[in-house]
């Protein structure tokens, strides 16, 4: 049984996220191997010249060079693609906060240097060990950095229309603040509002209050929208519409395929 993540918010309302496996994000792993292999090797290449010049030199900065692009891969890749890596991007990984806040730049750092100590002594044996052992699929390095590799489901994407009703989407008429959206807010923020929209008749009304105004505040800070399109709406439907702004291209490439055919 897959193992799961419970994130329980102020107003109690629980939601569940499930966590990635040893195998699976060994898997992920071999990816990262195999493209800082091919980057290390290319280097190489570039080092050769120094090799001409002085073979203790080339040795050194080879050396160097791997350590540094071992160490600088996860935590390049992780901070701009948002907890990804190419293997974890491939594999539909993320890293995250365990407490479902917001990634920090230390956090990865953490993680990515101690991934030398889950590698020991071959093949991440003591990282797989701790991962098969620990309730949230943890290697040392999550374990230090309170982080966790959660896994996205492959589901079909929800009606858009089901959860907004048919009250107009004024968001949608303004094309560059709608893209902008897109690209800042975060897959866990989206999922947990997917999830309290799908969930929303079984909230208490309090609750149910609570949790929707606090993330209309959420999606209000990462785009502001002009006061004629937001004007009147409620914190609910002002989360129903930033959904639809978020995932109607998606699910417009979804639909694609099947016109055409």
């Amino acid at each position: 049984m897959a193992r799961r993540l419970v994130i329980r918010t102020p107003e109690g309302v629980e939601f569940a996220l499930n966590l990635a496996g040893p195998m699976t994000r060994f898997l992920a792993w071999t990816i990262d191997f195999a493209a800082i292999a091919v980057a290390s090797s290319t280097i190489g290449k570039i080092l050769y010249v120094f090799a001409i010049l002085s073979p203790d030199i080339a040795v050194a900065f080879s050396t160097l060079s791997y350590f540094v692009l071992s160490i600088g891969y996860g935590i390049g890749f992780e901070w701009w693609w948002r907890g990804q890596t190419l293997g974890k991007r491939v594999l539909g990984l993320r890293v995250m906060d365990a407490r479902g806040l917001r990634l920090h730049i230390s956090q990865i750092v953490i993680r990515n240097i101690l991934r030398a100590v889950d590698t020991l002594p071959v093949f991440y044996l003591v990282g797989g060990i701790a991962c098969g052992v620990n309730r949230y699929s943890q290697r040392l390095g999550d374990i230090a950095a309170n982080t966790v590799v959660v896994r996205r489901q492959s589901v079909t994407l929800p009606d858009v229309t089901v959860l907004t009703g048919e009250r107009y989407n004024s968001m949608l008429a303004y094309g560059h603040l709608a893209a902008r959206l897109r690209h800042r807010a975060k897959p866990e923020a989206v999922d947990i509002a997917l999830d309290a929209l799908h969930r929303r008749d079984t909230l208490d009304p309090a609750a149910r209050l609570e949790v929707f105004d606090a993330l209309a505040a959420h999606f209000r800070g990462l785009v502001e929208f002009p006061e004629e399109a937001t004007l009147g709406i409620t914190s609910e439907q002002y989360v129903r519409n930033s959904i639809e702004v978020i995932l109607k291209p998606a699910i417009h490439r979804q639909r694609v395929p099947q016109e055409v055919s």
